[in-house]
Parts: C-alpha cells; structure tokens; sequence
C-alpha cells in the first residue's frame, strides 16, 4: 500500500468542527474527502476551508501555495459511502443525540475496510454507548476536539470497549501525525476534561455576575489578563508548582485550607436565566464594540498561532515533553 494510500480521511458532517477537521488532515497532507446530508452546507464549508486556508497563509501559517495544496486535497463527496471508500481515518461530527451517532456509526461499520478508525467528535457521549453492539466495537474511539481543532491542538481520546493496545496507539500516532496532541482518557466522565473544567470557570463566572459581584468586562478581564496570560503557558498543577519555591506539594499543603474554603463557597447552580443572558450579551457587545463574532474569532485563531509559535520556539525547561504531560509519546493518562 503507497504512503498516500494510507493517508486518506473521511470527515462526517461538515459543520463548525467538522470543517476544521478536514483542514486538519488536508494541511497534513492526508486526501480529505467530506460528507453532509445538507449539499449546501458541504459546499459552504468547503469555500470555508479555502478562505480560511489562504486566511493563513496571508498570516505566514501556511507556507507559499499551502492554501491551493489544502484545497486540492479537500474533497466533496456525494455520498457516504463515496467519502469512506479507502479512508484510513473517519471523523463523525454530526449532531449531538446519541440515536443519531448510534446510526451512523452503524452505517460506517459496515461501509469501512475492518482496519479503519472510526472517530466521533462528541463533546458529552460515551463511546461504548454509540458503538454498543457493533462488530468493529473495538476500532471506534472518541477523539473530541477543542474548536476549532486546525487552530487548537489538543484532542481527548476515549478508546471503545476492547480496543486492544496497538489500536489505541494507532489511534494517538495518527493524530500526532496530523498535529494535534492527543490526551488518553481510561474512562468516560460526562464532558471529559476540558468541558468539566470549562463548566467549572464558566459556572463561577456566571454566578459573580448573577450576584452584582463583577461586570462581565471585569470577569473577562481577570481571565484574559491574568489567569490565561499563564495558562497558555501551562496547566492549573504547573502553575501551583511554579507559585512556591517548594513545587506544587509545598503549594497545595501551604493554600489546602484557603481551597477548600473557596470550594465550600462556590455558587453550586447559577440561575442562568434569559435575563442574565442579555446582560451578558451586553457586556460582550460592549466590549468588542462593532465587531460580529466571526471577526472576533478570527483575531483569536491568529493570536493563538502566534502564541503556538511562541511555545514551540521556547517550549520551557522540558522541551515538549512539558506540554505533552511528561509522556515522551505525546500522551497524558488519566481516569
């Protein structure tokens, strides 16, 4: 089999994440083809990826003639059937309903060569729930990416059940090999990692709101800078062992009491009601002045380039292996 022939992906449903997707694999070098129930939808997210594409290499994230390569590779297909012909790799990003995802994952075992993954981009679903029953059970995995993935590395991967050690490890090859640094979960927790800790931030967020304690722009703020100017740097852990000249353990045994204090103080369920939401629309809106969302989001997928570029030129007293989780292959265990 040629090295192009084991370099063939398929991306299912052409929506925010899926669409990304596809500039994942395609800026890889991997042929992309992509498939949506809604032909209108296939065709805008294919203008997207161009535009976004050229977006980039305007920007210097994409070397001289990247954008037409991305293009050629990044196929519309006019069926599912026709989009997983010799694909290696299937990405589903269709709706999040589990009956849904059940379906499909059905028609996709049985349309697939044995050997092809078979990936799900849900956000909450558990693997062996979609893929319960099914005879290529053990090759379908999660791997949940933050959005949007071609801007974003990393990925959270659940293995389904059974799946042996050589697929896992195929599974966390492939996504390194197009990019992302994949994350290995043992176990399913309802949102994973990052949308537990996002729910987190966001519920507290939410609640000194709520209370009249800060404005939307002060909460923003202490975030963008303060807390995130570190966190791009690294995670809630690195950071205490870098707040006290002890390391994390010295950190944690001397401010354990304060966390726990705080933790006790915690809004459990802010009442996020429509009101609430229209004040914090209003605080957004005022902050960002005239600008729509999309151009919001385009200057924070350029910035996050340029700090991405910054971390690999200066990747910190580790080398990669800091932000990889201290796993030389990339991979950070957990459950």
């Amino acid at each position: 089999m040629t090295e192009r022939a084991l370099k063939r992906a398929a991306v299912v449903g052409s929506g925010v994440i899926g669409r990304s997707w596809a500039r994942v694999f395609a800026r890889a070098g991997w042929e992309v083809s992509v498939y949506d129930a809604d032909p209108e939808r296939l065709k805008q997210a294919v203008r997207w990826a161009h535009a976004t594409a050229l977006e980039d290499e305007r920007a210097g994230f994409l070397t001289e003639g990247g954008a037409a390569e991305e293009a050629r590779l990044i196929r519309p297909a006019s069926s599912l059937d026709d989009a997983v012909s010799g694909a290696r790799w299937v990405q589903e990003s269709g709706p999040e309903r589990l009956d849904l995802k059940q379906d499909l994952f059905a028609a996709l075992d049985a349309a697939t060569a044995p050997g092809a993954i078979l990936a799900s981009s849900t956000s909450a679903l558990d693997i062996g729930q979609i893929a319960k029953g099914l005879e290529g059970a053990s090759r379908c995995c999660v791997a949940h990416p933050v959005n949007p993935p071609h801007v974003v590395p990393v990925v959270e991967v659940l293995p389904g059940p059974g799946s042996p050690a050589s697929t896992v490890e195929r599974v966390l090859s492939v996504l390194r090999d197009v990019g992302q640094s994949p994350v290995l979960m043992s176990r399913f927790v309802p949102g994973f990692l990052l949308n537990r800790m996002q729910a987190a931030l966001v519920r507290e967020a939410v609640s000194l709101v709520e209370t009249g304690t800060a404005s939307v722009e002060a909460v923003d703020r202490v975030i963008r800078e303060g807390l995130g100017l570190r966190w791009a740097l690294m995670g809630p852990f690195g950071t205490g062992h870098t707040n006290a000249d002890d390391g994390v353990g010295g950190y944690f045994r001397r401010y354990g009491a304060a966390y726990r204090s705080l933790w006790d103080d915690l809004d459990p369920q802010p009442a996020l009601t429509d009101g609430l939401i229209d004040e914090i629309q209003a605080g957004v809106e005022a902050m960002y002045g005239n600008a729509d969302s999309k151009e919001v989001g385009a200057w924070r997928d350029r910035m996050v380039g340029r700090i991405r570029r910054l971390k690999d030129g200066d990747p910190g007293p580790a080398g990669g292996e800091a932000r990889a989780g201290g796993d030389p292959a990339g991979q950070e265990k957990v459950g």
